[in-house]
């Protein structure tokens, strides 16, 4: 078992609630966080993801009260919390940069916040103990902040916030100073101090992977506003505009262009003369549109009446991913490594009906379905 599941921390939840959420940077026209509104649940682990500048890092300063909300409301535990100070929200914020006092050692450091409560001193010690063995840190408390890699900087900010036991904490990507191996391993050592805690939680990544991994719902941001919440198997399995299903996922999913009209309650679609299947629409639709598939759910076989011509493979050890010209546009379909697909030659293509989503191309929304109705919203 992860230590940090093992942790004796108490920690109460709360619900954190949004509602059209808007800000402005002074003096710029255009919103950098636009009418955001969602809930997160008591205790639910959250991970805002997106492209640099799409607003996810603002979102979370919004939250904890490091940047002013220019209209909307903002809720914690039921108590409008959007006119606070920071230090009246009980968030703890991890910075991306550590934020460390320097001229004090890692102990002073993380019993900082519980001396500044006027928390006895063998309390204090017992708490300060118990994080630091938690994130590995026992044998440097008595370092200075200044003379520490880079991840144990992190590990220090990180203690420093959950020593607070607050009701929410805002993570803004605090693993980005680690390197790979001692990402994936402190990833999965939050989320675990997640689930013992049960406090509410906030992360935002620009990595797509560590958002899957990590999150009970993930929130997807591009240009201010947030394009889907859901889920990762729902924002992986419908996703609502075509950035999310470029976004999430990869490779990203395919996309053929056709020009065509699909009457409501249709569930098949026309692309180069061949009748493909999909989810029955619930309103009918024309012009320009987009047949989106994910690279898994294509079948390589020499009876598919879709065709394509194979122009690159690429070797992955159990699987391949194979690279197929079609008169709609390229696509790239994850097939075993051991079936045989050579380049240059035409092969068919079967397509599981159940996994389709089709786009308008000019919105670049899903067109909804009976079955994706409820997980296609936009945030």
């Amino acid at each position: 078992r992860s230590k940090l599941g093992q942790a004796n921390l108490g920690q109460s939840a709360a619900t954190l609630r949004l509602a059209s959420v808007t800000q402005f940077a002074p003096g710029q026209p255009a919103a950098i966080v636009q009418d955001v509104s969602f809930t997160i649940p008591d205790g639910q682990f959250w991970v805002v993801v997106g492209p640099s500048g799409s607003g996810k890092s603002p979102l979370l300063r919004l939250i904890a009260g490091l940047l002013p909300v220019s209209s909307g409301e903002i809720f914690l535990d039921g108590e409008e919390i959007g006119q606070r100070t920071p230090s009246q929200r009980d968030i703890a914020f991890v910075f991306q940069m550590f934020a460390l006092y320097p001229h004090m050692n890692v102990y002073r450091n993380l019993s900082y916040p519980l001396v500044s409560q006027g928390m006895p001193r063998a309390q204090v010690r017992a708490k300060v103990d118990e994080v630091a063995t938690i994130l590995g840190i026992k044998d440097i408390l008595k370092k200075p902040v200044g003379g520490l890699s880079g991840g144990d900087r992190q590990r220090v900010a990180l203690g420093r916030a959950i020593v607070r036991e607050p009701k929410a904490f805002m993570m803004d990507e605090p693993l980005g100073a680690l390197d790979a191996e001692f990402r994936e391993h402190m990833a999965e050592e939050l989320r675990a101090l997640h689930d013992r805690m049960g406090a509410t939680t906030v992360y935002v990544t620009h990595d797509q992977l560590e958002a899957m991994q990590m999150g009970d719902k993930i929130v997807v941001m591009n240009n201010a506003v947030v394009e889907q919440f859901g889920t990762p198997q729902e924002i992986y399995d419908k996703p609502a505009t075509m950035f999310v299903a470029i976004f999430i996922g990869e490779p990203a999913m395919n996309f053929l262009n056709f020009q065509g009209t699909v009457a409501a309650g249709a569930d098949t679609v026309s692309l180069d003369g061949t009748e493909l299947g999909m989810p029955a629409l619930r309103d009918g639709a024309s012009g320009e549109l987009v047949f989106g598939v994910r690279p898994e759910h294509i079948t390589l076989n020499d009876t598919g009446a879709y065709r394509g011509k194979v122009i690159a493979t690429e070797y992955l050890g159990t699987t391949q991913i194979v690279t197929l010209n079609t008169p709609n546009g390229d696509l790239k379909a994850r097939i075993a490594s051991d079936q045989p697909a050579s380049v240059g030659e035409t092969v068919g293509m079967d397509f599981n009906p159940d996994t389709i989503t089709l786009f308008d191309r000019g919105t670049g929304h899903a067109l909804r379905s009976a079955l994706n109705e409820g997980v296609l919203a936009h945030g």
